[in-house]
């Protein structure tokens, strides 16, 4: 890549204003990761096709899936985790949604997750969490619990968002905040804003991206207050149906086969896009058909269309210890599903193995490059069509490349 044109494009990723307002025409740069890692690839195709592209332009591709934004390097589930993943080509969000009190959708990854990724233990409304802060003595750690069920949406706007970590060691709410990993940073941390589910209806229509808001398991007991979980699901799509967002835009994704069975019964267009999430059971293996819950068939059978399961699910190694789609990859694709996957660059660096996402090949793992390895696979044998990643950019360049 031209060293100019390559100054250029990543001088744009920094500057996110707390306030900024993208376009969805907005000039996309891939930053500097995808081409540190491809340069740990080791020589061979992959490695020459890939820097192959060194020049190409950078585009908004579906292949492409921001998990929770970009929270690698920033907040998630926030606007400006959000702006980054769009700037780095996502063409599809994640908006995760649980609801507050009052019943109303916000984005969060868990409904009781507020005490690591928000201020909230050290704020005026503390005193509201289920479960109070509570110091680490001895070998106990320390400890608390913090639901968007515990605040009304008024509430959860007054809150700060935070880089997603606890340091159980700590012995005050204060010092609780830490524990942020050393690859990720709190670098960009300061200024980001919170998002109403609605609110990420807005902003990723505005960026030129669709849409992959997924119904969270609550941690309340259900019905919630007269809530139940199919006036949930259904108020889930009832706010794209308000915002005019066609169907065709929103991969609504749930891991409860419930919830995914109701959208298909009475979301109409909406429920044959939805997406049935799945992980492994710790008796899993992806070769043998009786440790599966249910498999690809019958998901199909249930007229569910896409299936997005954990990467460590679809690809596994073969005889001479390459790694390969997986016996659950092809079963999958036998029975028609279309196939997602979930979550890239979430393990950090992936020296040693490369940690759950990648237990079904620790022993082909040994270099973060093995990111684009895995990549490879997934995209030429396994034939997913869409990737979630915590740094979408590695993604997107991969999918530019390979014109996915």
């Amino acid at each position: 890549m031209n060293r100019l044109l390559l100054g250029a494009a990543l001088a744009l990723l920094p500057v996110i204003l707390p306030a900024a307002v993208a376009e969805a025409d907005e000039p996309l740069t891939y930053g500097v990761r995808p081409f540190y890692l491809i340069d740990k690839l080791p020589d061979g195709e992959l490695k020459e096709k890939l820097l192959s592209c060194t020049g190409q332009t950078p585009a908004r591709t579906t292949f492409s899936i921001g998990h929770r934004g970009a929270p690698l390097q920033f907040p998630e589930h926030t606007v400006q985790s959000n702006l980054a993943a769009a700037r780095s080509g996502a063409g599809i969000l994640e908006c995760d949604v649980a609801f507050t009190a009052d019943k109303e959708l916000v984005c969060r990854h868990a409904q009781n997750d507020l005490h690591t990724t928000t201020n909230m233990l050290v704020s005026d409304l503390a005193a509201k969490c289920t479960t109070p802060f509570t110091p680490a003595a001895g070998d106990t750690p320390a400890a608390a619990e913090c639901r968007t069920s515990d605040i009304t949406l008024a509430e959860f706007q007054t809150l700060t968002p935070k880089m997603d970590a606890a340091d159980k060691t700590a012995t005050s709410a204060e010092a609780y905040q830490g524990g942020v990993p050393s690859w990720r940073t709190t670098l960009y941390a300061d200024g980001a804003e919170l998002m109403t589910h609605k609110q990420s209806i807005d902003l990723f229509k505005s960026l030129g991206a669709k849409f992959t808001p997924e119904l969270k398991d609550p941690a309340v007991e259900m019905p919630f207050d007269g809530f139940s979980m199919d006036d949930y699901a259904q108020k889930l799509i009832a706010e794209y149906e308000d915002a005019g967002i066609p169907a065709a835009d929103v991969f609504p994704q749930s891991f409860n086969l419930d919830v995914i069975k109701y959208w298909v019964a009475n979301a109409g267009d909406y429920g044959q896009q939805a997406v049935y999430l799945v992980e492994p059971a710790d008796d899993w293996s992806a070769d043998d058909e009786s440790t599966w819950t249910h498999t690809p068939a019958e998901i199909a059978e249930l007229g569910v269309n896409y299936l997005a399961p954990s990467i460590n699910m679809l690809v596994s190694l073969d005889d001479d210890g390459e790694i390969v789609a997986s016996a659950y990859a092809e079963a999958a694709k036998d029975a028609g599903l279309t196939l997602i996957t979930w979550s890239l660059e979430r393990s950090g660096p992936l020296a040693n193995g490369g940690g759950w996402y990648y237990n079904s090949v620790t022993d082909a793992i040994d270099s973060d490059s093995d990111y684009y390895a895995v990549l490879d696979v997934l995209a030429q044998d396994v034939g997913v069509v869409g990737v979630f990643s915590d740094w979408p950019a590695t993604v997107t360049y991969y999918a530019n490349c390979f014109d996915l």
